[in-house]
């Protein structure tokens, strides 16, 4: 007896320790790309004084411009900064490949050793952000600082626009919104679309359609696709009433036709992906004000930013996947 008590207290004892093990293992939580990111930001915070959003606003520029762009190299690891091997290791530099923080300086190459190993890695994801961290540093650590720092590098004001807003949505947000989305239209709500991006127009010349219109009621609530900043409101004699915001993808999405805004909203504003900014009207298509030429229906574009110029492309497939998740979520 006092032989199967034992037993069964060991047994006891081992059910306990796998189901220990068990819930431990349920709390973990594994890092996810944004989590080793963030860390990888903070890290470089703490030894330049660069605010951590400043630099996940800059990478994120780079690495949507590398995705957007056939002449630079897809990024392959956490952090998207790209310099060319000549920049690295500088122009007279031998030595292409060069990693010795010594003979990068000497060439003038831009490379630094970030992490402390006694290598300038241009693949090291250390490396790279905290050569550009400490560019930005010779300038200052302030805000106003960092854009003269990032405008001298750029040499474009919309690329330094970009890169404040992304870093003041991060700030706010964090890390985790860049690739959430919504549906322009509330789902309860009465709409259909199809696909009319590159349909003939013919007001005001002979042009294509650069979006996807969604016919619904006037009045019928407009949101935002994404978080972004809100970059224009008001009126044009084709758009009528718009909107145009930019989210963290270098994506800039127009809001046209609309009966009115929602109260309040102004440029620079940041939003939220699913806040109501307007309301479906059929304004445009004359001086301001004009109204009713059209069935009402909301005109949704989408333009992308490579950081030399921006273009067109289907929102359609788009609002097809937001449409769907969107479904999927309220199930």
């Amino acid at each position: 007896m006092k032989q199967s008590a034992t037993v069964l207290a060991l047994i006891l004892l081992l059910f306990t320790e796998i189901f220990g093990l068990n819930e431990a293992s349920a709390n973990t939580k594994t890092p996810s790309i944004n989590d080793e990111r963030m860390a990888l930001y903070r890290k470089v915070e703490a030894v330049t004084q660069i605010p951590w959003y400043y630099l996940a606003g800059i990478d994120q520029f780079e690495r949507s411009v590398r995705r957007a762009r056939r002449d630079l190299p897809k990024e392959n690891g956490l952090i998207s900064i790209y310099y060319s091997p000549r920049q690295w290791v500088g122009p007279l530099n031998p030595n292409i490949n060069d990693t010795n923080p010594k003979s990068i300086h000497f060439f003038g190459g831009i490379g630094l050793d970030g992490n402390g190993d006694g290598k300038a890695d241009r693949n090291d994801d250390e490396d790279v952000l905290y050569t550009f961290a400490h560019y930005i540093t010779t300038y200052g650590t302030d805000k106003r600082y960092i854009k003269i720092a990032l405008w001298e590098y750029y040499q474009r004001d919309k690329s330094v626009g970009i890169i404040m807003n992304n870093a003041r949505l991060f700030e706010k947000y964090g890390l985790d919104i860049i690739d959430k989305h919504a549906f322009p239209i509330p789902l309860r709500w009465n709409y259909s679309y199809r696909s009319t991006w590159g349909d003939r127009r013919g007001w005001g010349g002979l042009r294509i359609h650069e979006g996807t219109d969604i016919f619904a009621g006037y009045g019928t609530p407009v949101r935002s696709t994404s978080y972004g900043v809100v970059e224009l409101k008001g009126w044009n004699k084709y758009g009528g009433w718009r909107i145009g915001i930019r989210d963290l993808n270098n994506n800039y999405h127009y809001y046209a036709h609309l009966s009115g805004f929602e109260k309040n909203l102004r440029p620079g504003q940041l939003v939220e992906a699913g806040q109501v900014i307007g309301y479906v009207g059929s304004s445009g298509y004359g001086p301001p004000g004009t109204s009713g030429k059209f069935p009402p229906h909301l005109h949704y574009g989408i333009y992308k930013d490579n950081g030399i110029t921006e273009w067109s492309f289907d929102p359609y497939p788009s609002l097809r996947n937001w449409e769907r998740q969107e479904r999927q979520r309220k199930k």
